[in-house]
């Protein structure tokens, strides 16, 4: 009797994302699984070791020694696999998945207009393509590339610069018509200021004041959103006061849809934008280098 074919890195996998997790059911959202399908496997990794290595007495997830034990060597096994990978695909051909997470404004104005382009020019490439302003964990995720706004924090992940643009305060000619034109950053307290429904590097709109120092007007409005596209569209709506990056927003005040306000007063400040990922030099697979050359060539801010 044949013996059923075993993917051993594939039950290691499992069961280290089951560590990290915590549960079965977590571990099974993260890997698009069912938690049925995790405990089974699970179960058949045991039953192959001869082995119990998750104590399942109590609520919490907990490692036996045995279970301890695997999961550490679990880990090095797949680092080395990663490893070998990286390695491998360095000196093909791009070719592969490669999977992109973007903050919103530039995936839907840059990255989706630019991806035809991309995938004529790698046709052995796919790309899954994410648009989310929220910063995502590129290992946990398991994303190539995250294209992010703003400062960058400290972290292992390697950045590639794409560009950077001013900062610009606008509104619609409807809201300004409706509730008149600011001439100072003092008149945007009798002002609706549409706000970001998550932590910005700056707490309000920055300005540098009449006397030339620098100020930062509170955002106080009715109206918050989750995302740059959002801030623009409501905008556009004449909702409000917003500040957005002048790349996202010039096409609409070069067509009048939008009015710049306060420029006199404007800081200067500009936001840049870069894409991040894991590894570098030889070890970055030649798909994701492809695709980094590509932005880097193409991507005007």
């Amino acid at each position: 009797m044949a013996r059923p074919e075993i993917n051993r890195s594939g039950e290691i996998e499992v069961f280290v994302r089951v560590v990290e997790a915590g549960s079965f059911s977590a571990a099974a959202r993260r890997l698009r699984m069912t938690p049925s399908a995790v405990s089974k496997l699970i179960a058949r990794l045991e039953a192959r070791l001869g082995a119990r290595l998750v104590s399942r007495s109590t609520r919490r997830l907990q490692l036996t020694p045995e279970g301890a034990a695997f999961h550490a060597s679990g880990l090095r096994i797949l680092a080395d696999l990663d490893a070998a990978e990286r390695e491998a695909a360095a000196g093909a051909a791009p070719r592969g998945r490669l999977r992109v997470n973007s903050y919103v404004p530039f995936g839907q104005h840059r990255l989706m207009p630019l991806l035809p382009r991309f995938l004529e020019r790698y046709p052995e490439i796919s790309v899954e393509a994410v648009l989310t302003d929220n910063v995502i964990d590129l290992l946990e995720e398991r994303a190539d590339v995250a294209i992010r706004a703003g400062p960058l924090r400290e972290s292992r992940l390697v950045a590639r610069k794409l560009g950077q643009s001013p900062m610009v305060v606008i509104a619609a000619p409807a809201y300004l018509e409706a509730r008149g034109m600011p001439r100072t950053p003092a008149d945007l307290n009798r002002h609706n200021l549409l706000a970001f429904g998550f932590a910005r590097h700056i707490d309000g709109l920055p300005f540098i004041g009449v006397d030339g120092a620098p100020i930062v007007v509170p955002i106080a409005g009715n109206a918050t959103v989750s995302d740059g596209e959002a801030m623009r569209l409501t905008a556009l709506a004449g909702a409000g006061i917003a500040r957005l990056a002048r790349w996202h927003v010039e096409p609409d005040i070069f067509a009048g849809r939008l009015v710049s306000l306060l420029e006199e007063f404007n800081p200067g400040d500009e936001e840049p934008t870069h894409a991040v990922y894991v590894g570098q030099g030889k070890h970055l697979p030649a798909r994701v280098r492809a695709f980094l050359d590509f932005l880097v060539e193409t991507v005007r801010l």
